[in-house]
C-alpha cells in the first residue's frame, strides 16, 4: 500500500512536473490535520512522518518521559512509571511513540486529508503556470480560440507557452477593429500582464498594443532579432495603419529593405497576421528634420522647420501632396506626430510662399 502511494507521487511529478518534495510536504500536512481531527484528545502529540526512501508512512503519538506531569501540557507527557510499564528501557527525557492505525481514520477525517492533497496539487499547478507565463510578459504567444461571446465580443482562448497552457480572454477593447475571428483559429497575442488570483493566473492579452507589431517583426526579420536592425519607435492605430522607425547598426545593412524582405515577404506576413493593417516602415534619424520628413511617408516633403520650444515644427509639402501628407481623417500626420514626438503643422508650398 505504501509503495503504491509513493509511486503515485512519483507519477504526479512525471506527468505534471510537481516536485515530490512539495507534494510530500502537503500530504504530510493533510494527514496530520486529519489525524488531529480524528483524535482531538491527543491532537497535541500527534505526528506524521513520510519516508520516500523506505516508502513508509508513519503515524504515531509522541510523548516525552517525565518524573511528574506538567499541568500545562500533560497530554504531551508520560510518567516514568507509565513508560516503564511499556518498556523497561525508557528513562526521563526519552520519547515514547505509540503507532496509530490509519485504517481507524474516520470518514470525515479521511475526506479532509483528500481535499488538502487535491488543493495542494491545484496550488502547485497554478504556481507553475503563473511562473511560466510571468516570464512571458511583453512577449507574443499563440492562442487557440475556444469561444466568442456574441454580445460583448470577448474572445476566449487557450494560450500555450512551452509545456504549460492556460485560458485567457481577449476583450473587445483589445481586439483589432473589424477583424473576423472564428472558433478554432490560431492567433498571436501580446501578453500585457500576468496577475495571480485565487482562481489561478489571469493573463492580460492584447492585439492592439504596439508591442505586438514589434515582436512580430522580431519573429520575421532576423536582422531585428540579432540586433543588427533596431526598431526605435512605433505608432499604431490598430486595424488601420502603423508606422515603425528603424535604424541599422551596420552600414552595410539597409534597415527598410531588411524589414520589407524579398518581394515584400516579411512585411506581408505581418500584415496578414494583423488582418490587413497597413505598415509604413521609415528610417530613423537623429536629425529631427530628416526624421520628421521620413515619418510623413509616403508624402514628399519640401522643408521642415523646427519651431521655438523644440517639440513642434512646420512642414512644407507640395500642393499636390497635401492630402497625402495629412492622410484620411488626419491619420498620417497623427501617426507621424506620435512616432517622432513632435507636434506637426503641415502647410502647402503655395501658401507658405
Amino acid at each position: 500500500m505504501n509503495a503504491e502511494f509513493f509511486n503515485a507521487i512519483a507519477d504526479i511529478e512525471r506527468e505534471k512536473g510537481i516536485p515530490q518534495a512539495y507534494m510530500l510536504e502537503k500530504i504530510e500536512q493533510a494527514l496530520l490535520a486529519a489525524l488531529k481531527k480524528d483524535i482531538p484528545d491527543d491532537a497535541e502529540c500527534a505526528r506524521v512522518k513520510l519516508d520516500p526512501a523506505k516508502k513508509t508512512v508513519e503515524m504515531y503519538l509522541e510523548r516525552f518521559v517525565v518524573d511528574e506531569l506538567d499541568e500545562e501540557s500533560p497530554e504531551t507527557q508520560i510518567t516514568l512509571e507509565q513508560a516503564k510499564a511499556i518498556s523497561s528501557k525508557y528513562k526521563v527525557g526519552d520519547a515514547v511513540r505509540t503507532s496509530v492505525d490509519a485504517k481507524k481514520f474516520g470518514r470525515i477525517a479521511a475526506q479532509a486529508a483528500k481535499q488538502v492533497i487535491i488543493q495542494g496539487i491545484r496550488e502547485a499547478e497554478r504556481s507553475m503556470v503563473y511562473d511560466e507565463f510571468t516570464s512571458k510578459e511583453h512577449e507574443v504567444l499563440t492562442g487557440t480560440i475556444t469561444h466568442i461571446d456574441a454580445r460583448s465580443g470577448a474572445v476566449s482562448m487557450n494560450i500555450n507557452s512551452n509545456s504549460e497552457y492556460t485560458e485567457a480572454v481577449l476583450p473587445a477593447s483589445e481586439s483589432i477593429p473589424g477583424e473576423k475571428l472564428y472558433e478554432g483559429n490560431h492567433i498571436k497575442v501580446y501578453v500585457l500582464e500576468v496577475k495571480k488570483t485565487s482562481r489561478g493566473p489571469q493573463i492580460m492579452i492584447s492585439r492592439t498594443h504596439p508591442g505586438l507589431v514589434k515582436r512580430l517583426f522580431e519573429l520575421e526579420v532576423p536582422e531585428i532579432f540579432d540586433g543588427t536592425v533596431e526598431i526605435r519607435t512605433i505608432s499604431r492605430e490598430a486595424g488601420s495603419r502603423a508606422k515603425i522607425a528603424v535604424f541599422s547598426n551596420d552600414p552595410a545593412v539597409e534597415p527598410i529593405g531588411a524589414c520589407v524582405g524579398p518581394r515584400g515577404a516579411r512585411v506581408s506576413a505581418i500584415v496578414d497576421e494583423l488582418a490587413g493593417e497597413k505598415i509604413d516602415i521609415v528610417k530613423y534619424s537623429d536629425d529631427a528634420r530628416e526624421y520628421i520628413a521620413s515619418a510623413l511617408s509616403p508624402s514628399d516633403v519640401v522643408d521642415v522647420e523646427i519651431l521655438e520650444g523644440g517639440k513642434s515644427c512646420r512642414v512644407i509639402v507640395p500642393d499636390s501632396q497635401l492630402s497625402l501628407a495629412i492622410g484620411k481623417e488626419g491619420q498620417n500626420v497623427r501617426l507621424a506626430a506620435k512616432l517622432t514626438g513632435f507636434k506637426i503643422d503641415i502647410k502647402p508650398q503655395s501658401q507658405f510662399a
